[in-house]
């Protein structure tokens, strides 16, 4: 059946599979943590030039990880409402096309930040993609702890854009992958709360589809979402940043604490969805927030 129905897509369609391929929400989050990691990385004027290879290279590589798990993630996606509309499960494109976009793509990246970079930006994003496909996908069939060992690939974006600049994988570097891995808590089972019926379904172990009370899933949202306000105020410990970023990330880690207490009391979908929400909006403004502090201490 998927075969009959990829000869049927018309030639406007099949580009825009390959977009949604590359899962662009995700790609953006790692974009924007990656030029993060790159000035925050930076020791002088900023090199717009290898800043654009890094950015081509990285994304490269994320969108051919994203059409990779996707190829094997079909068929649990068939069988999620949330991801049947997805290219492999609706027939848009096949997997062998799949594959070799995904492969391409990564290949492609590796090399550009090997030669336009450094090789160890290279390393790094390929270390995120063998975590990524090697280790996390398939542990999502077989233990609630795979949010943990996923939230390790998640985190190492900034670390991409910091090795880019810096060189090394330094101390600044690691703040950054620290913080970026006790986000994803609240952030993943937020969603996972939202959708765990699905992930029920395809057999996808998320902690809420064995925590039908979300005891244990709110108390991993609450007591991440307590630790990140502590994390995300380490740069300004380490000397990276100063006072008005300290007080700005304990105001933003305290407010999206406040949010998951919040949607603890009553445990719907729709508070999970605004939790969901908080989370998206909470990493962006204190990256930014992060950045300005670093332009006012210049």
């Amino acid at each position: 059946m998927s075969e009959t129905r990829v000869d049927t897509v018309t030639g406007m369609e099949k580009p825009w599979a390959y977009v949604v391929l590359t899962k662009p929400d995700v790609t953006f989050l790692v974009v924007i943590t990656t030029v993060a990691g790159f000035y925050l990385g930076s020791t002088g004027p900023l090199d717009w030039v290898r800043l654009l290879h890094t950015l081509g290279g990285t994304l490269l590589v994320a969108c051919g990880t994203a059409a990779l798990n996707q190829y094997i993630e079909r068929e649990m996606d068939a069988v999620m409402r949330r991801t049947a509309a997805r290219p492999l499960p609706s027939g848009q494109l096949r997997p062998r096309e799949v594959v070799t976009f995904g492969v391409v793509c990564i290949a492609l990246g590796a090399a550009w930040l090997a030669l336009a970079v450094n090789v160890l930006s290279a390393l790094v994003a390929l270390t995120t993609t063998v975590l990524y496909l090697g280790l996390y996908t398939p542990l999502k069939t077989r233990t609630t702890l795979s949010t943990a060992v996923g939230a390790i690939p998640g985190a190492l974006p900034p670390m991409i854009g910091w090795v880019a600049a810096h060189g090394t994988l330094s101390l600044g570097g690691w703040v950054l992958f620290a913080i970026l891995f006790v986000w994803q808590f609240p952030h993943f089972m937020a969603i996972a709360w939202m959708y765990r019926e699905d992930y029920a379904r395809a057999g996808i172990k998320m902690l809420p589809t064995v925590d039908p009370k979300g005891h244990a899933t709110f108390r991993q949202i609450v007591m991440a979402s307590a630790v990140l306000v502590w994390v995300s105020a380490l740069p300004s410990v380490i000397g990276m940043a100063g006072i008005w970023y300290f007080f700005g990330a304990l105001a933003l880690g305290m407010l999206l604490l406040q949010v998951g207490l919040w949607a603890n009391r009553s445990r719907t979908n729709v508070r999970a969805k605004w939790l969901m929400h908080a989370t998206v909006a909470h990493i962006p403004l204190l990256l930014v927030w992060l950045i300005l502090d670093k332009l006012m201490l210049r």
